[in-house]
């Protein structure tokens, strides 16, 4: 059985010694500074402390003695070396045996321990223990910390889809997967759609001191709703009120009622506004609008129609708008094709194919279907642009912008026509506005009606020179944003053909030649192509 090392003193008329035992069976070595210690509060420090030291260094593979101090004493009561961890979660004590002295009892032992700080957890049947068969080598828990119990934070379980980043799947084919998106979440009357589970408090604990142990606050949580749900009389669980979709919206759920058209939006429904999610079984026919707070789903075929959405739009067929369709939605656009059309997403566009038509999202524009391609007209995406196939072979003009949100590049070239506009206006009334001036100027005498049209047209140039000011301001603020932005990508798996226009981060980069697997970035100011 092992057995550590352990000192005691030896009283002769010659002086003091320190018996040194060793350490048997794989027990721990001699603990120099706890045994300068003892010797420290038997000694007061009057012992050769240098000379000790020493000695209790070398190795102890045998009992030896050494010398403490030749001054005359009479006896040592036994003693306890009280020590309290870092942490204050427990006290030790190592016992030395008496020499000629007295031993130790209970109510000495918890003085020592109060000496040295003690005031809470007393070991009592360690200390018992002890009294019972003193061992001298080795460290007695005499003192524990009550530890404090940690609370737990309060949780809400959402029975819906909560992700609205997902994209939808590719199959094995190549097709984009548009009928198991799980972007809306439905719900029926009386179905739970959350549960709260409260907050546990923790509770203090008490360290070896009697310094209180807190525990780390917990965060307390309440299910917070919108219209069309119950709550529990506990605000523990929220039920659906109604058949709908369910949304989470910072931290508040929402449901909404379902508008579902059965057939085609046309003459038969007129043009339809819903607060919530609107479901088309048919077509959008030519000239129809869907305005929807929430999302709006078609599974026929988008025309020459304008559909604005708050949450997204998802055509399981595609848009075939004839110049005519706008696509508009605060989050993602999911098309099977898009041609001829304008369409504008707060988050990302995902097509098999984009042709003719001026689309631009905030997030990523993927065309990976099983055609993946982008032919003509202009794509705009604040980061990424990634399909097989960009251009035609009949050198289809084709302009990428990437690297900076499309609000801010649209603006800008909004602004560039405004501008180009009022510059053909002043040029235009210049030659009327100078023939007032020179007859003015001569001094003849305009009738009434002449004298209001000049003073009209000086009025109109002042305010196109406004115009032009405010404009050309706010065209330096746009041009220094997009000069400043240097990220942005556009990844190509198959081929991108010449006739392409890309314009990463405010850098511009004409395609010459055909390129396949790879990658344009901004790089020293410069569009450069990379592998994919």
């Amino acid at each position: 059985m092992a057995k550590n090392a352990y000192v005691k003193l030896n009283i002769r008329p010659n002086g003091v010694f320190l018996e040194l035992y060793p350490a048997k069976e794989g027990g721990n070595a001699l603990n120099i500074d706890a045994t300068e210690q003892y010797l420290d509060k038997i000694f007061m420090g009057d012992y050769e402390k240098v000379f000790v030291r020493e000695e209790l260094k070398k190795p102890l593979v045998s009992v030896r003695e050494v010398l403490i101090t030749q001054k005359a004493i009479q006896s040592v009561d036994e003693t306890v070396v009280v020590t309290i961890s870092h942490d204050k979660m427990h006290a030790s004590g190592k016992f030395y045996p008496a020499a000629g002295g007295k031993e130790l009892d209970r109510e000495e032992i918890i003085r020592e321990m109060v000496k040295a700080g003690v005031k809470y957890g007393v070991a009592e049947e360690n200390i018992a223990g002890f009294l019972k068969q003193r061992v001298y080598d080795a460290n007695i828990l005499l003192a524990s910390a009550t530890k404090q119990i940690e609370g737990t934070d309060a949780e809400i379980t959402y029975f819906f889809n909560t992700d609205l980043t997902q994209k939808p799947k590719v199959n094995e084919d190549g097709s984009v997967d548009f009928h198991n998106l799980d972007l809306i979440s439905s719900v029926t009357a009386g179905a739970i759609i959350a549960e709260l589970k409260p907050a546990v408090l923790g509770k203090p604990g008490i360290d070896v001191c009697g310094g209180l142990l807190r525990p780390a606050k917990v965060k307390q949580r309440i299910l917070k709703v919108g219209k069309n749900i119950r709550l529990s009389e506990d605000g523990l669980q929220a039920y659906s009120e109604v058949n709908g979709h369910a949304t989470l919206v910072d931290d508040r759920i929402f449901v909404s009622d379902l508008y579902d058209v059965p057939a085609n939006v046309d003459a038969s429904t007129g043009d339809i506004v819903y607060e919530g999610n609107v479901h088309v079984r048919g077509n959008v026919n030519t000239g129809f609008s869907i305005h929807a707070k929430g999302d709006i789903v078609v599974d026929g075929v988008v025309e020459g129609a304008k559909l604005v959405a708050g949450g997204h739009i998802i055509l399981k067929r595609g848009v075939q708008g004839m110049d005519r369709a706008k696509l508009t939605a605060d989050g993602n656009i999911i098309s099977r094709f898009i041609e001829s059309a304008t369409a504008e997403a707060g988050g990302y566009i995902s097509a098999d194919a984009i042709l003719h038509s001026h689309v631009s999202a905030k997030g990523d524009i993927t065309v990976d279907g099983r055609k993946g391609n982008i032919a003509g007209g202009t794509i705009r995406s604040g980061s990424l642009i990634s399909a097989k196939n960009i251009g035609s072979t009949m050198g289809t003009t084709t302009v990428l912008e990437v690297g900076i949100e499309p609000e801010i590049v649209e603006e800008y070239h909004n602004l560039m026509d405004e501008l180009e506009t009022n510059k053909e206006e002043q040029e235009k009334n210049m030659p009327l506005l100078m023939a007032f001036a020179k007859r003015v100027k001569l001094g003849e005498k305009l009738p009434v009606d002449k004298m209001l049209q000049f003073k009209e047209v000086k009025d109109r140039r002042d305010a196109l020179l406004k115009r032009e000011e405010e404009i050309n301001e706010r065209m330096a603020f746009l041009k220094e944003q997009i000069d400043s932005y240097t990220g942005g990508s556009v990844k190509v798996q198959g081929l991108i053909y010449p006739g392409c226009k890309l314009i990463i981060s405010g850098a511009t980069y004409y395609v010459k030649q055909e390129s396949t697997y790879c990658s344009f970035s901004k790089q020293q100011g410069e569009v450069k192509l990379g592998a994919y």
